[in-house]
C-alpha cells in the first residue's frame, strides 16, 4: 500500500484559475456582490448627469440652450447630483466592506478547516511563516482584486454610456478619449510574467521573515544558551534585506506600470485638448460640447487608470491563488471556495452540532457505527506508520480495546508509544492497517476520533492566552455542571482556589502562568469536559507529584464510564491496567496483565525494575 505521506510536499496541487476563484467568491454571496455592483454602477453613472448639466450651463451662458433652463436651475441640478453621488458612495463603501469581509472570511475558514482535518505531521506543507503569509497577504490580495472587479464592471457601464453620448457629438474626439484604454490593456497583458514573478518572490521573502520571527520567539532560551544571539540576528538581517529587495522590485514594477498607464492617459488628454481647440476655432465645436468632453475626460481617465490597476491586481492574484492552493497539498482547489457558513451574526451553534455537520458519521464509519456512538469495541489491525526522514515508527500493531477498560501502552524511550497513539487517532497518516469501531472500519480517523467519541491529552498540552474556563471548555456551553465536574476529575480545584481570579484567570500564552503539572491537569480537565467514549492520555502524569497522580487516577477509576488508552511507565498506572501493551523497536513486543508480563517477559521486568528507561 502506498504511503499517504510518501509524496507529501511533492504532489502537485491543483490550483484554481484566477477566474474560477473570483467566480466562486462571487457565487458565495451573489446577492451581496450584486448589491455592491449595483451601488458602484450608480456611483459611476451619477457623474453622467452633471456632465450634461454642465454642458447645459455653458449653453445657457452662450445663449445656445435648447431647454430653456436658467442659471439657478442648472446650479440646483448640479448640487442635487453631487448630493446623490455622496449618498451612493456611502452606501457603496458599506456594501463593499461587507462583501470583502465575507470573501476573505470564506478563504481563511476553508484553508483553516483543511489544515485542521489533515494529520498533524502534514498539516501545512511549508513553514508556519509561509502559512501566515498565505492566510494574511494572499487572502488580502484576492480580496482586493475581487473588490476592484466591481469598479471595473461599473466603469464599463460608464464608458459605454459616455461613448454613446460623446460619439453623438464628435466621433473623432471620442476615439481619442478611449484610445489609451487599448494601450493600457495591451501593456497589462505584456507585463503578466514580470508581475507574477516579482509578486511570487516578494511573498516568498515575506514568508521567510515571518517564519524566522516565529522561530526566534519560540526558541529564545535555546538561542541564549547557545550564545547564538548575534548569528541569529545576522541571519534575520539577511532575510530582511532579501525581503526589502524583493518588495522593492515588486512595488517599483507595479508603480511603474501605474505611471505608464497614467502617462498614456495624459498624452491622450493632450491630443484631445489640441484637437478640441482646432474644432472650436473652425466653429464645429461649441463651448458646451467642449465643457462636456472635459468633464467626462476626468472620469474616463480615472476609469482607464483603474481598469489598468484592476488588471494588475488580477494578474498578481494568480500567484496568490497558486500559493493558497499549495496549502491544500494536492486537494482540489475548489475547496478554497466551498460554500460554508461563517456565523457572523446571531447565536453561535453548539460545537457538537458543528462537528456533526463537518464530519458525518456515515462518511467515517459506516451506517452501522453511525447508529450508535457508544463504544463496545475498538480493534486495531496491522497499524503501521514510518517517519519518512528516518524510516522509524511503528509496524504491524494489533490489539483490541473493550468498552470501559483501562489499557496502558508502555516501553522504553523511542519504542513508538506516542507514534502509536497519534497514528491511531489520525494525527499521523498511517501507511497501512485498519481501525475498527464496533466492527466498522474507520475511513478517516482524524475526523472520526473527536468528541463525543474520543478525547485526547498530548504529552505537551496546548493552552491559549485566555481564561482557564475558556481553555477547558473551548466553546462548550457552561451550563450542565460539566466545568466543575471536569475540574474535580483533573484534581484542579485547589489550584483554582489559589489563582487570583479562579477559573477566570487569564493563564497567558501557552499557559505560562501555570506550572507544568497545572498545565497538564488543565488539559486533562478539557478532555474530561468532553464526556467521550474513549479517553487517550499520552504520559499525562509525567509532571505530577505522586499524591496528585494517585488522586487523579482514583477519581478516574471511580467515575469511569469510558475506555481509557494511556501511555505511561508509572508503576501506579501499570498496576491498575486491565491490559498492558509493551512496545519495543516500534513493534508490539508483548501484551497482557502486569502479573503475566512480569512472569514471562524480560523486557517488562527490566522496565519495572528501572534498569532501562
Amino acid at each position: 500500500m502506498k504511503s499517504p505521506h510518501a509524496t507529501a510536499g511533492t504532489t502537485g496541487s491543483r490550483p484554481l484559475s484566477t477566474f474560477r476563484l473570483f467566480m466562486g467568491l462571487i457565487r458565495y454571496t451573489p446577492w451581496l456582490y450584486s448589491w455592491n455592483l449595483l451601488n458602484w454602477i450608480l456611483i459611476t453613472l451619477v457623474p453622467i448627469l452633471p456632465g450634461l448639466v454642465t454642458k447645459e450651463f455653458f449653453d445657457v451662458l452662450t445663449g445656445e440652450s435648447a431647454t430653456g433652463f436658467n442659471v439657478a436651475t442648472v446650479i440646483a441640478l448640479l448640487l442635487a447630483s453631487a448630493m446623490a453621488r455622496v449618498a451612493a458612495i456611502i452606501v457603496g463603501f458599506l456594501s463593499d466592506v461587507h462583501f470583502r469581509f465575507r470573501a476573505a472570511g470564506l478563504l481563511r475558514r476553508n484553508m483553516l478547516e483543511h489544515i485542521l482535518r489533515e494529520p498533524g505531521a502534514k498539516a501545512i506543507p511549508g513553514s508556519p511563516g509561509e502559512a501566515i503569509s498565505q492566510f494574511r497577504d494572499d487572502v488580502e490580495q484576492v480580496e482586493e482584486a475581487v473588490s476592484w472587479s466591481v469598479d471595473a464592471v461599473s466603469m464599463v457601464f460608464f464608458a459605454a454610456i459616455s461613448i454613446y453620448i460623446l460619439a453623438g457629438i464628435d466621433a473623432q474626439m471620442t476615439l481619442w478619449v478611449f484610445l489609451p484604454l487599448v494601450v493600457v490593456v495591451a501593456l497589462a497583458q505584456l507585463s503578466t510574467g514580470w508581475l507574477q514573478k516579482y509578486r511570487a518572490a516578494s511573498r516568498e521573502a515575506t514568508s521567510q521573515v515571518t517564519g524566522a520571527i516565529s522561530e526566534m520567539f519560540t526558541s529564545v532560551q535555546a538561542i541564549q544558551v547557545a550564545g547564538a544571539e548575534e548569528r541569529v540576528i545576522g541571519q534575520f538581517r539577511e532575510l530582511n534585506d532579501t525581503r526589502r529587495k524583493s518588495m522593492l522590485k515588486d512595488k517599483l514594477f507595479s508603480q511603474a506600470l501605474d505611471s505608464v498607464f497614467s502617462n498614456t492617459v495624459n498624452l491622450g488628454t493632450g491630443f484631445i485638448l489640441i484637437l478640441a481647440g482646432q474644432k472650436m476655432q473652425n466653429g464645429s465645436f461649441q463651448v458646451g460640447d467642449f465643457a462636456l468632453f472635459v468633464y467626462y475626460l476626468n472620469f474616463v481617465t480615472t476609469f482607464i487608470q483603474n481598469f489598468g490597476k484592476f488588471l494588475t491586481y488580477y494578474k498578481q492574484s494568480a500567484v496568490s491563488a497558486k500559493r493558497m492552493s499549495a496549502l491544500l497539498q494536492g486537494a482540489p482547489g475548489e475547496k478554497l471556495i466551498r460554500k460554508a457558513p461563517l456565523y457572523l451574526s446571531g447565536t453561535l451553534p453548539d460545537p457538537g452540532e458543528l462537528a456533526a455537520q463537518a464530519a458525518p458519521d456515515e462518511a467515517n464509519a459506516g451506517a452501522g457505527a453511525a447508529s450508535s456512538l457508544t463504544l463496545e469495541q475498538l480493534k486495531v489491525e496491522g497499524l503501521t506508520y514510518l517517519y519518512p526522514a528516518t524510516g522509524r515508527g511503528i509496524q504491524d500493531i494489533n490489539f483490541t480495546l473493550e468498552k470501559e477498560t483501562f489499557t496502558v501502552i508502555t516501553g522504553r524511550i523511542g519504542s513508538g508509544k506516542t507514534t502509536l497513539v497519534r497514528a491511531l487517532l489520525g494525527l499521523l497518516p498511517s501507511d497501512s492497517g485498519n481501525v475498527l469501531w464496533n466492527g466498522y472500519r474507520v475511513e478517516d480517523p482524524g475526523n472520526f476520533f473527536v468528541p463525543p467519541r474520543s478525547a485526547y491529552t498530548p504529552q505537551v498540552p496546548r493552552l491559549y492566552s485566555d481564561t482557564l474556563t475558556e481553555n477547558i471548555l473551548l466553546g462548550l456551553p457552561h451550563e450542565g455542571g460539566r466545568l466543575p465536574a471536569a475540574v474535580h476529575a483533573a484534581v484542579l480545584e485547589h489550584d483554582v482556589e489559589e489563582l487570583h481570579l479562579g477559573l477566570d484567570t487569564v493563564i497567558g500564552p501557552r499557559g505560562v502562568k501555570l506550572s507544568g503539572g497545572q498545565a497538564q491537569r488543565a488539559a486533562a480537565a478539557r478532555m474530561f469536559a468532553r464526556e467521550a467514549q474513549l479517553y487517550v492520555f499520552d504520559d499525562l502524569s509525567s509532571a505530577l507529584d505522586v499524591e496528585t497522580e494517585q488522586k487523579l487516577w482514583e477519581r478516574l477509576f471511580a467515575r469511569r464510564r469510558a475506555a481509557c488508552l494511556v501511555v505511561s511507565h508509572r508503576k501506579a498506572v501499570l498496576q491498575h491496567a486491565d491490559r498492558i501493551l509493551l512496545l519495543k523497536d516500534g513493534r508490539l513486543h508483548a501484551s497482557g496483565t502486569l502479573a503475566e508480563l512480569l512472569a514471562s517477559n524480560e523486557e517488562m521486568r527490566r522496565l519495572w525494575s528501572g534498569e532501562i528507561s
